[in-house]
């Protein structure tokens, strides 16, 4: 047994990747008091109270999660168990897109934050209901339903959690309202120095009355004047009206001027990933800087999840909303897809640690193995074989590397890979 000054676990034996310490290949992790303590070549057993052989696993910084939906009974259906979508399916970090409101924000705190395993943050919704199953209510979404005052006051006064602002940019709000409400948004943004992540693609459908004269090809060309660098374009790869590919298959020509000023690109996965499109946005050099899951109570399906007591009976049915996609799918999971589209691991892991931690702030704290830093770590297994991955279209390709959680540390906790929603790998 190692005496009182040694190590509490020793990780030994895999690939460490940490991009941000500049380090890949064979090292030994030692944890002690919930933080990194060392990061060599090799580490004795007998240093550790506890070694766990990882050999042959990749051992990398906790994952960042960029786009979550964790607003557990709160936002209906669409919110899933943090430690679900996060410790138990190998992710240290889940940030809530939008979720939670400056009314809504204590709740979250309170309830979701506070007692989680995993690091929960936010991006504060710009509407005052928040996350809320808009689909049903789009009403509620309205200019009206916008507070630029109080919406900036909260996140200014709850920076911990609250790392930037969510908006949409998508042709239902577009139809009813036009710019207004991402205008608000944009102006939220600055008046918070927070970044803005906007979502592209079709979400509440269209009114009754139709489009009203708007063109879902031209809300990119419109929203991109209001950002700011820094600010996030998320779904680059949706099949769905208004993302980055127009209704004539073309790249739309303002992307990468976009990008060049600093605006990011976040995948957001979820039912809004299409490979088909990925693979003509990467051709044309549109390579996206973060990887969110996206997945929600819609495109996942959680083991016996019924509607929760009092959900509406129209909100019983599962096969008539706009956000079917996968029945499961996970982070590591999108990191296999981005894998089979041609980027490179070492370029996937920075999409899930040094970028998202830039991305919200937090480069001091989160994305980093470096000594003194918290526990944060994601082993993962890299499986070899032919592995059939489908998107939200039903289209299949072969994947000849699958990325599965095996465990994680939070603040030096370990916590299994055993989430009921991790998908199950299908052989080809």
């Amino acid at each position: 047994m190692a005496e009182a000054s040694g190590y509490d676990l020793l990780l030994k034996g895999g690939r460490v990747m940490c991009p941000a310490s500049g380090i890949d290949g064979v090292r030994d992790v030692a944890v002690k008091g919930g933080k990194v303590a060392a990061v060599e070549e090799a580490i004795l057993p007998s240093a550790a109270r506890e070694v766990i052989d990882v050999t042959g696993k990749l051992v990398l910084p906790g994952l960042i999660d960029t786009h979550g939906h964790v607003y557990q009974y709160v936002t209906g259906r669409f919110g899933l168990d943090p430690d679900m979508v996060g410790v138990r399916s190998g992710v240290t970090t889940v940030v809530d897109q939008g979720g939670p409101s400056c009314m809504t924000l204590p709740g979250f705190r309170k309830f979701i934050a506070e007692p989680a395993k995993t690091n929960v943050l936010c991006f504060l919704s710009a509407y005052l209901v928040g996350g809320l199953e808009g689909h049903f209510y789009p009403n509620l979404y309205s200019p009206d339903g916008v507070d630029i005052e109080a919406t900036t006051r909260s996140a200014l006064a709850n920076k911990d959690i609250v790392r930037g602002i969510k908006g949409h940019a998508e042709i239902g709000g577009f139809a009813r309202w036009g710019i207004k409400v991402m205008e608000m948004a944009a102006e939220i943004s600055r008046r918070a120095d927070l970044p803005l992540y906007v979502h592209f693609g079709q979400l509440w459908g269209l009114p009754e009355s139709g489009k009203n004269g708007e063109d879902a090809d031209t809300i990119l060309e419109r929203v991109i004047p209001l950002l700011k660098e820094g600010d996030v374009l998320a779904h680059p790869f949706t099949r769905h009206p208004g993302g980055f590919v127009n209704a004539k298959g073309e790249l739309h020509h303002v992307l990468q001027a976009a990008i060049d000023r600093g605006l990011k690109v976040d995948v957001g996965h979820g039912s809004h990933f299409s490979y088909r499109l990925a693979k003509m946005a990467l051709a044309a050099g549109v390579v996206p800087h973060t990887l969110g899951a996206d997945m929600h109570g819609y495109n996942t399906q959680v083991p016996e999840n019924p509607a929760p007591a009092g959900t509406p009976e129209e909100h019983h049915d599962d096969e008539n909303h706009p956000f079917k996609g996968q029945a499961r799918f996970s982070l590591t999971q999108a990191m296999s897809s981005m894998m089979t589209l041609g980027l490179p691991l070492d370029y996937v892991v920075k999409m899930v640690t040094t970028h998202p931690a830039k991305m919200l702030g937090m480069e001091d704290s989160l994305g980093s193995l470096a000594v003194g830093r918290a526990a944060d770590v994601s082993v993962l297994n890299d499986v070899r074989g032919r592995f059939v991955l489908r998107d939200n279209e039903d289209h299949r390709v072969l994947a000849e590397r699958l990325l599965q959680p095996a465990f994680c540390l939070r603040n030096g906790e370990r916590f299994d890979a055993d989430s009921p929603i991790l998908p199950q790998a299908i052989a080809a």
